[in-house]
């Protein structure tokens, strides 16, 4: 494919699926208590919304079409998957997302997708740091998800 295209017909059902669930998987993941933590507040769920919300702004066909599909998904009672929520397994979606934008999106709408990601698990982390620096929202705890979907080889972002 010589011409890379950045709307949702470049990608499998599998893989847009991916791409528009990534985020809200990262939310989910970084809000998470975990043990021996407090639970994250309200804000920084909201925090993460706002952010997904902030990619409609984006200069990127990619980013607005993800958003546009996340808001326009129906959440209903269908398929009950198991959720991403674990860092091992964010991490390993966050590989997959960059492997299938390689394949499939323009360079700046890769680039421009995943910087979206890394914002909104920023600002869930910064929100939830706000009150109290839970240790899932370190740095060092999600410096491998943010340089994973940096899409750096070897996980350097």
């Amino acid at each position: 494919m010589s011409e890379r295209i950045t709307t949702a017909t470049a990608y499998s059902a599998t893989e847009w699926d991916l791409l528009t669930g990534l985020p809200g998987r990262v939310i989910v993941a970084a809000a998470q208590p975990g043990p021996g933590r407090p639970p994250r507040s309200v804000a920084a769920g909201l925090a993460g919304l706002d952010a997904v919300a902030a990619g409609r702004a984006f200069d990127s066909d990619l980013v607005r079409a993800v958003v546009a599909a996340i808001y326009a998904r129906h959440d209903g009672p269908s398929r009950p998957a198991a959720p991403l929520t674990e860092l091992v397994d964010v991490l390993a979606a966050c590989r997959a997302v960059v492997r299938v934008l390689a394949r499939h999106a323009d360079p700046a709408d890769s680039a421009a997708y995943r910087q979206w990601v890394q914002s909104v698990a920023a600002r869930v982390c910064r929100t939830a740091s706000s009150a109290v620096r839970p240790p899932a929202c370190g740095r060092s705890a999600w410096l491998p998800v943010l340089r994973a979907v940096g899409g750096a080889p070897g996980g350097g972002a």
